[in-house]
Order: structure tokens, then sequence, then C-alpha cells
């Protein structure tokens, strides 16, 4: 159990700090902080280069916390915030993702809330701090936090 949970966090967690690098940088094939500004703002998101780097940078963090195992619920609400964000914009487009849909935001959202349920395993600095086993409450608080968050962000944020 241990092996398959590092595998599943580190996977997620640097693809998902991968993504962040992107919104606010030339790296890993990034359009720089111009282009996520951009991108946000084809989404129909107000606050430019703010917007972009709360995204990118939750992103970063919580892709790197997950990737760790650190503070694994509070990582795993980060992702589902700004992975329900994401699930927004694309919702218009329904589930699959060949027809830009958001398939792939709610399977890092249920990812997200799955390693909140089970913590991160031993082999994590949550394991190594003796906390490789978060009690089941912190799903539902990661959940309401993350989901609830990504869905405050997106009334605050977007223009109608």
């Amino acid at each position: 159990m241990n092996t398959g949970l590092l595998l599943l966090r580190l996977v997620v967690g640097l693809l998902i700090a991968g993504h962040g690098v992107q919104k606010i940088s030339f790296h890993l094939g990034g359009s720089g902080l111009a282009g996520g500004t951009a991108e946000f703002k084809g989404d129909g998101f107000r606050g430019g280069r703010l917007t972009a780097l709360a995204a990118g940078g939750t992103q970063l963090g919580a892709g790197v916390m997950l990737a760790l195992g650190l503070l694994t619920p509070l990582a795993g609400a980060g992702v589902m915030g700004v992975m329900t964000v994401a699930l927004t914009v694309k919702w218009p487009h329904g589930l699959w993702v060949q027809h830009d849909g958001y398939e792939f935001p709610l399977v890092l959202i249920v990812t997200g809330a799955a390693l909140a349920a089970t913590g991160p395993g031993r082999w994590s600095v949550d394991g190594a701090l003796g906390l490789a086993h978060w009690p089941l409450w912190w799903m539902p608080v990661a959940i309401v936090a993350g989901v609830g968050g990504g869905l405050a962000t997106r009334l605050a944020l977007h223009r109608t």
C-alpha cells in the first residue's frame, strides 16, 4: 500500500506542480506570467496577473506538498481547489477531454480527496512525523475547503 501511495503522490503531485510552473514561468514549456494571465483572461477571469500567480502558486505549492506527503489533507484541499476552478471552466464542454471537457480535473479532484482520506502512507514527510494516517474526518474538511474554495474563487473572480 505504501508503494502505491508513494507512486500516486509523486506522479500526481509533480504533474500538478509542473502545471503551476507553466502558469507563471517559461519553464516546462510555459508561456510565462503574461501567458498565464492571458489564459485566465481568455477564460473570463478578472484579476489578471494576481489570478495567474494565485493559481500557479497554489498548483506549485499543493503539488509539491502532495508529492512529499506533507500536510496531506491541506495539499489535497489545494489540489481540489484549483481543479474545481478548472472543472468549472471546462463544464460547458461536457465530461470528455477530447471535447475539452472536465474529465481530467475531476480525476484530480477525486485523487486529492482520496489522499486526504487515506493519508500519504509511511514513505512521506507526514509518515516521518508520525502522521502517515490522518483521521478520516479530515477528508470532509479538505473537500469542503478545497471544493468550496474553488467555487468561491470562481464566483469572486469570474466575469459574468
